[in-house]
């Protein structure tokens, strides 16, 4: 894994830029322009968010560019910003999947007086008005945590990872295998780099499988593109044994999908750390209303449970996400048990 620069503070200094560069509306326009781009469509987590972001446009009764699609792809994710920018937005929503090379984009927003709000993930480099997000590193503590606990400390665990050069994959990633190395020593963890590919994960896993007969664990970091190729795989090998069972893989993911928690009712899976899809797109779209109005926001708690960090470069409004196990799966407020098909 690449080694990360340690991130410092800049209280203040971001959020002065931002104040300079706000603007108010043209005249005649009831309400402030929004551009969207939505990152991907290959997994349910983030068609769920594509849906709730229609669903906020609604509620919120936002004035909004029609959205653009980047893929997953960085070529096509510069191209569609630069486009929605030459439309003079107010604000951009945004989900760069390549966190490290953001720079350039990010500035051209910043000079043209366009505020950039990213969903999901933390850019690196660049002037962002909000990150919306949760804390990426729990999602591998929690997952290390639970399957630790669900192990005995003993065994093997195949992590299927995402894109390293995403914030998100190398955080998850960082966060389970400190956890592993400070509490759970007797754990071999089996790191598998998948880029977020669903056909890369199950090559390795199976490749994994059959060179570690006796691998009792299995962490996800995305749910959403991993969780229907491991099920079919391990039913493939006759290893999809309901939890509770002798021979049960214990299997944790992230996302919570609602195909996720449904595993967790019929023991296919054990846990899954919930990325609140519903409260993503509210709040980017909260803020890059915020944005286009002129406000500006202060480290510290919040009103809707979070709290809002300062970045080297913009803020951060860390949203809560919680741990789900057949304890708490059909818990009312998990966003996905009242997810719209």
């Amino acid at each position: 894994m690449k080694s990360r620069t340690t991130r410092t503070t800049c209280a203040g200094c971001i959020a002065v830029l931002l104040a300079g560069c706000g603007g108010t509306d043209d005249p005649g326009n009831s309400r402030p322009q929004i551009a969207i781009d939505i990152p991907r469509a290959d997994s349910d987590f983030w068609k769920a968010y594509a849906k709730y972001i229609q669903q906020e446009i609604n509620d919120q009764q936002l004035r909004v560019l029609p959205p653009t699609h980047s893929d997953g792809d960085e070529a096509t994710f510069a191209a569609n910003v630069r486009s929605l920018a030459g439309r003079h937005p107010k604000s951009i929503v945004m989900a760069p999947q390549n966190t490290m090379t953001t720079d350039t984009t990010l500035s051209e927003l910043f000079r043209a007086n366009i505020h950039a709000i990213s969903v999901d993930t933390e850019p690196e480099h660049g002037t962002v008005y909000m990150v919306v997000r949760t804390d990426n590193r729990s999602y591998g503590t929690k997952a290390c945590e639970f399957l630790g606990k669900q192990l005995g400390g003993k065994g093997k665990v195949a992590e299927l990872q995402g894109a390293l050069t995403s914030i998100n994959g190398y955080e998850r990633s960082e966060g389970f295998a400190a956890c592993m190395k400070r509490n759970f020593p007797g754990i071999q963890v089996i790191a598998l780099a998948t880029d977020w590919k669903a056909d890369v994960a199950s090559e390795k896993l199976q490749a994994t499988l059959a060179a570690n007969r006796d691998l009792n664990g299995i962490y996800m970091q995305a749910g959403g593109v991993f969780l229907q190729p491991t099920l079919a795989l391990l039913q493939q090998k006759g290893l999809l044994k309901p939890a509770g069972q002798p021979g049960h893989i214990a299997i944790v993911s992230n996302d919570g999908i609602p195909a996720e928690l449904n595993a967790i009712r019929k023991g296919d899976i054990d846990a899954t750390v919930s990325q609140p899809a519903d409260l993503y797109a509210k709040y980017a779209l909260y803020y890059a209303k915020a944005a286009a109005e002129g406000k500006t926001f202060q480290p510290g708690p919040t009103d809707h449970r979070s709290t809002i960090i300062q970045l080297p470069n913009g803020m951060e409004d860390q949203l809560p996400s919680a741990l789900v196990t057949k304890e708490n799966v059909d818990d009312p407020s998990l966003w996905a048990n009242h997810a719209k098909g």
